[in-house]
């Protein structure tokens, strides 16, 4: 792959800043994730980074049904696209009980579950459930050192479990867990640490077969962690974010073969101060959560990111007699997956030339449910 892979061909009719998307390298990293899985049956791939049709089809086309998402937008999304198993990897509460529910009664094909991991949510699944005479499936979340939601690994797992169970309308799927917060670089160190993390689910899981459940579903690793655990068949793992892959990721994990998929293309359009610049790349267009650097430049290494406001990104600039007002600009968001949710639709380069747009269907918290 050349170096100027991500150059157009004509951008003279080309509105900035815009997000540009390449199905080529996406193809490249769904066939390296699977690659690293061994087998489509053992993925669950998150859809909350790109959240378009197009893509989980994709997915689809290599044999990969089971999904994980974030709300139940992207939920009906893949619903929609006929992806058999959804799990909401969430867990619902208020309304939204509901409103899986009524999802999981308009599409009756697919397999629907979400997560719990205290008794009281779970009794309001079941009488929800119960209500509306739906099955739903249940995960437990389990929190393995990320401290963000979910139930430590202990003996109140097994009491949960047991509840599920013993719920009619419920079915207990098994664990979720999320080790998000394992961001080692060197691969060996993070498969250890996964490995010392997962160690007490495992042991629960152990547990409960030995009492008699006859399958316990495990379901984890992001992005970074998911290779570490390649080595264990008994589980299913559930990137995300190597779909599209971003510079964050890309920078820190040099053992992970992924391709840059999608790009920010912005233009020069101030020169307040001989060695400043302002792009027209501000908080609306690219998120905004990170430290500076933000993005990293793929035709330029000349800018230091200054600052960055709704609609400007202003830099300090090396060599400022090389550009001109109007002049193009790309660059690869450090952290794709908000950035992608910035964008009603994104254009889709094939040969140099965007083709057609892709829209960007669950960037809202609602489509009809």
């Amino acid at each position: 792959m050349s170096d100027d892979w991500f150059l157009l061909k004509d951008t003279d009719a080309l509105h900035t800043p815009s997000l540009l998307v390449y199905p080529e390298r996406i193809s490249h990293n769904i066939e390296e994730m699977l690659r690293i899985a061994g087998d489509s049956q053992r993925l669950r791939p998150h859809v909350k980074t790109y959240k378009m049709a197009e893509v989980i089809q994709m997915q689809r086309e290599q044999g990969i049904e089971k999904f994980k998402c974030a709300t139940l937008a992207e939920a009906e999304l893949l619903a929609t696209t006929g992806a058999k198993d959804i799990l909401l990897a969430m867990q619902p509460v208020g309304p939204n009980i509901n409103r899986l529910i009524e999802l999981a009664i308009a599409f009756p094909e697919q397999d629907f579950s979400c997560l719990v991991d205290n008794h009281l949510t779970l009794e309001h699944l079941h009488n929800a459930t119960r209500t509306n005479a739906k099955t739903l499936g249940v995960f437990i979340d389990i929190n393995n050192g990320m401290n963000r939601t979910g139930i430590s690994p202990n003996e109140d797992v097994i009491s949960l479990y047991r509840a599920i169970e013993n719920a009619p309308n419920l079915v207990a799927k098994g664990f979720h867990v999320y080790d998000g917060h394992l961001r080692i670089p060197n691969l060996d160190e993070r498969k250890k640490a996964c490995s010392e993390a997962l160690k007490p689910v495992l042991d629960l899981r152990a547990q409960l077969m030995a009492k008699g459940v006859k399958e316990v579903a495990i379901v984890v690793g992001g992005s970074p962690t998911f290779p570490a655990h390649d080595n264990r068949a008994d589980i299913t793992l559930s990137p995300g974010t190597v779909l599209l892959w971003d510079a964050g990721y890309g920078d820190k994990f040099t053992d992970m073969n992924f391709q840059y998929a999608a790009v920010l293309v912005t233009r020069l359009i101030s020169k307040p101060q001989p060695n400043q610049f302002c792009l027209d790349l501000g908080h609306k267009s690219l998120a905004s959560e990170m430290p500076f650097p933000r993005v990293k430049f793929l035709n330029t290494s000349d800018f230091e990111q200054v600052s960055q406001s709704e609609e400007h990104f202003v830099v300090s600039v090396k060599n400022p007699e090389k550009y001109q007002i109007g002049d193009i600009f790309y660059a690869v968001p450090m952290h794709i997956c908000p950035t992608v949710a910035k964008y009603p639709e994104v254009l889709v380069v094939e040969n140099g030339r965007v083709s057609k747009t892709w829209k960007v269907a669950a960037r809202d918290h609602k489509i009809s449910v």
